[in-house]
């Protein structure tokens, strides 16, 4: 199963995620797919860029978001817009 989820880098005490698409048994920082978006939640408000061209098309061909990743992607809009593209066809 392919998720998309949360990679943690960045410096020690200081995370940085980058959001990625890796195989569900893949560790964290192990092997992943595709980058599609970065959150920094040090910021305020926390900042989350997110490339949603390439969030779409892999939703669309069947990845998972983490519980996490489906909050960001709410936030940003993704999930309605992947809701309204799913009920159109």
């Amino acid at each position: 199963m392919v998720k998309i989820r949360l990679r943690r880098i960045g410096a020690p005490k200081k995370p940085v995620y980058r959001i990625v698409v890796a195989d569900s048994h893949a560790s964290r920082g192990g092997a992943f797919i595709s980058i599609i978006g970065q959150y920094n939640p040090l910021t305020d408000p926390e900042t989350v860029t997110i490339e949603e061209g390439q969030a779409l098309d892999w939703l669309k061909k069947g990845a998972q978001p983490t519980e996490t990743v489906a909050r960001l992607f709410k936030k940003a809009g993704i999930m309605e817009k992947y809701q309204a593209a799913k009920e159109i066809k």
